[in-house]
This record gives C-alpha cells, sequence and structure tokens, in this order.
C-alpha cells in the first residue's frame, strides 16, 4: 500500500478535529458574546459553559482518546510497512466511525446511539491493534 493512502484516514481524522475546534470555538465565542456566560465566570468555572458549547466541546475532546491509539497504530503499520489494503480498509472504518460518534454527540446525543458507535469503532480498533500485532509476531 502507498503512503498516501495509509495515512488519507489520518488525514481525514485529523480534518475533523480541526473541524470540531473551530465549531467549538465559534460556539464558545457566541455564548459569550449573547452574555449566555462571561469571562468572569470563566476565570474560576469551566463548567460555566452553555450546553451548547459543552456539547461540541465533549465531542471535540474525544478526538483526543481513541483517535491517539489510531495515530500511533497507523504509525506503527506504516514503519513496519505491516499496511495492507484490509488495515486501510479498517482505518476508513474507523474514521467513518468516529464522525458518526461526532455527530451523534453533536445531534440529539442519544446515549446508546452514541455508546453503539463508540464501541464499533472501539472494536474496530481492538481488531487493527491486533492484526498488526500478529503480522509482526508470525509474519503472516
Amino acid at each position: 500500500m502507498s503512503a498516501q493512502a495509509i495515512l488519507l484516514p489520518v488525514f481525514a481524522q485529523v480534518a475533523l478535529t480541526f473541524f470540531l475546534m473551530l465549531w467549538m470555538a465559534r460556539a464558545r465565542f457566541g455564548a459569550v458574546r449573547a452574555g449566555h456566560v462571561t469571562a468572569a465566570e470563566l476565570k474560576r468555572d469551566w463548567t460555566s459553559w452553555p450546553e451548547r458549547p459543552t456539547q461540541i466541546a465533549a465531542a471535540y475532546h474525544n478526538q483526543f482518546q481513541l483517535p491517539v491509539l489510531f495515530y500511533v497504530l497507523v504509525l506503527i503499520a506504516l514503519i513496519t510497512t505491516q499496511a495492507d489494503f484490509l488495515f486501510v480498509v479498517l482505518s476508513w472504518l474507523f474514521v467513518v466511525l468516529r464522525v458518526v460518534h461526532a455527530y451523534v454527540h453533536t445531534g440529539k446525543n442519544e446515549i446508546r446511539a452514541r455508546f453503539r458507535v463508540f464501541a464499533l469503532s472501539a472494536t474496530i480498533l481492538v481488531v487493527m491493534w491486533l492484526y498488526v500485532f500478529l503480522k509482526l509476531m508470525f509474519a503472516f
């Protein structure tokens, strides 16, 4: 597999993170401008944000949990040349599920649906780790 094919899902995941960051900033600035929260409140208590900016921020912060393990795995697979077609397909599946998770999280935020998508993305990531581990240990 080419480096471009292997890294494209990483760039997509990073794009999701930047998108959520910008959306969070816009929502937070909007909340301050609308007077829903003041700078003085934020100096002492970051939990003062209204619900919507908090919801978007939570989705943004989620991008620094499971995806960090994804980034590390992609680098390992790339450096050790273990990334193949199946790895890239699983990578894309993981990223698509992260997009769906962010959509659910910033939408109706239905906990069951959000958990299902999270659990599926986590399972895909575990499978990816096991796949690379087995390929490295047993050279198949």
